[in-house]
């Protein structure tokens, strides 16, 4: 494990995984990628339409396929979309290929940061709340079981958590180093 340069962001919807990751790779001096706008541009078609005609079946086996790549390349910082934890390879490809962080964000923050966002097909019902909550009781063990590190972005500008999530990883880094 020597050595991992790659940092991968996983949390909930709204935990703000894009915006800070830009932040951070800058801090980092790595390349930003999103899994989410990376399956956007090889199909062509927004995430919500993809849940439309596939279903999210048909979605999980995208990410997974982009994830397994995106995690393979070298000096990134990759946003992952708040369900790619699902999976246990996706799991797996996170552990083993980087740093994971979960950014960790309260259901209030959530309902916030997402309620007028309409590019997020789960939260398109009539409880958005009650969803997040539910999403956040299921997936929330899986983030917390996958992460090296944890950080809360609640009430909390991007680049001061970024700042912090850059502090934390050099300080992993480090002790990895002196431990291999």
């Amino acid at each position: 494990m020597k050595g991992r340069r790659n940092v991968f962001l996983i949390g909930p919807m709204g935990a703000g995984k894009s915006t800070i990751g830009r932040h951070l790779s800058t801090l980092l001096k790595l390349r930003f990628l999103d899994a989410d706008h990376e399956i956007e541009a090889r199909t062509g078609v927004s995430i919500p339409l993809i849940f439309d005609i596939e279903g999210e079946p048909g979605f999980r086996r995208r990410e997974a396929a982009v994830i397994d790549e995106l995690t393979r390349q070298q000096s990134v910082v990759l946003a992952t979309g708040g369900g790619a934890i699902l999976d246990e390879a996706n799991r797996a490809a996170l552990k083993e290929r980087g740093i994971v962080v979960y950014l960790r964000a309260g259901v209030d923050i959530l309902v916030e940061r997402t309620r007028r966002d309409r590019n997020r097909p789960l939260l398109q019902t009539a409880d958005p709340r009650a969803r997040i909550e539910e999403l956040l009781a299921r997936r929330g063990p899986l983030y917390e079981a996958t992460a090296d590190i944890i950080v809360d972005t609640d009430q909390r500008s991007p680049l001061t958590v970024a700042r912090e999530v850059a502090a934390k990883v050099n300080e992993f880094r480090n002790d990895e180093d002196d431990h291999a």
